[in-house]
């Protein structure tokens, strides 16, 4: 009969900690994701109206589609919030030497934790493996589709759209005096790709298509870099790609589009990858396991990172967790680097940010759980 009291006491413990750290959680995922929203992914949105012309009830459907794949960033840090928050908490309400008082151990106490941890980490991995291939694919199509419709509004007048070159100087620029019915009218495109010669498209009027850009009724000058026409051609209909490249856009996102075994078997059976395209496509097939795992190598950094010495008396968890997310991040962008240069082999690459915080966060386990007085 007392040890089943005392079996009920450990589960009401297991609930109070959990409810306290899924709660911390929920408020961590929402503020992270919408941090990096309002940092990356919103400028991405702003960009994609302002320069191709893309509607925003398109623009918005990429962001939504993004979702999926923010949610598996955002997945370790709102558990490291949450754990260091939470345990923080109940250390400077003395509630954790009550706990211990009690002969509950600090083992016993951040049972709950890891648990929650490990089915967050793999909830983190199938979110990963199921919904981001299908959505990322989604996105790609949709945004393909977009940047080769244009989608120009009606009624605009005079209005053009650049596309720059890798060195930074123009490669082209696309001028229309006015579009009406979806039709553009008075078209001028003055394409400056080549190094020695300049090629000027004139048409009166075109459109969009899912093949690109579509001129009707035109001439084409080619101009030599001195100023002299070289020849110039008639034509009744022109089909061009102004503004991406849809067969590069296309090979963009490989491994996102895939689930780990799909990368794996695209990396076995495709022998014409460049050196430089394969090290990246084998750094991120290893991420997909070494991100999920991420969740719990963060708890255990985190939780004797929580334990409050009895001097300190404000809540440390908060700065904590955002330290330890910008260390995690930067080794993890340091070692995807030099993962990618050739200089880390590509396992040691996408595994060397869980490798270091796990010696490092065991070494403070041990320090602060088992030698506690």
């Amino acid at each position: 009969m007392k040890i089943r009291k005392q079996l009920n006491n450990l589960k009401l413990l297991d609930k109070y900690i959990l409810k306290q750290v899924i709660e911390m959680f929920i408020m961590g995922v929402l503020v992270f994701t919408s941090i990096i929203f309002a940092s990356d992914t919103f400028i991405t949105l702003i960009k994609q109206i302002a320069k191709y012309g893309i509607p925003f009830k398109i623009a918005f459907i990429l962001v939504i589609l993004s979702l999926p794949s923010v949610f598996v960033m955002t997945i370790p840090m709102g558990i490291l919030l949450s754990t260091v928050m939470t345990l923080n908490k109940l250390s400077l309400d003395s509630e954790l030497t009550v706990m211990r008082a009690c002969g509950i151990g600090f083992n016993r106490i951040a049972k709950p934790v890891f648990a929650f941890a490990i089915v967050m980490a793999i909830v983190s991995f199938v979110i990963n493996e199921t919904v981001v291939p299908v959505m990322t694919k989604q996105s790609k199509d949709l945004a393909l589709w977009s940047f080769s419709q244009k989608n120009v509004p009606d009624g605009k007048h005079n209005f053009t759209f650049e596309e720059i070159a890798d060195n930074g100087g123009l490669k082209r620029l696309f001028y229309v005096e006015f579009c009406d019915n979806k039709k553009l009218h008075n078209i001028t495109l003055l394409d400056m790709s080549k190094d020695d010669t300049i090629h000027v498209l004139q048409a009166k009027e075109g459109g969009t298509s899912p093949d690109g850009w579509v001129f009707n009724n035109g001439i084409v000058y080619t101009i030599a870099d001195k100023g002299k026409v070289l020849n110039s051609t008639f034509f009744g209909e022109s089909v061009a790609q102004f503004g991406v490249d849809l067969k590069k856009e296309m090979n963009k996102n490989l491994a996102n589009e895939r689930n780990f075994m799909q990368l794996g078997h695209y990396l076995k059976v495709t022998k014409g990858i460049e050196a430089e395209k394969r090290r990246s496509l084998k750094i991120n097939l290893y991420d997909k396991i070494a991100l999920p795992l991420t969740t719990i190598v963060l708890v255990l950094i985190g939780i004797p990172l929580a334990i409050t010495p009895p001097r300190v008396r404000y809540n440390r968890g908060f700065l904590f967790s955002i330290l330890i997310i910008f260390a995690y991040y930067l080794i993890r962008a340091l070692s995807i680097s030099f993962g990618e240069a050739g200089t880390l082999p590509a396992f040691i690459a996408a595994f060397l940010p869980n490798i270091i915080l796990t010696i490092s966060g065991m070494a403070l386990y041990y320090r602060k759980v088992f030698t506690i007085t």
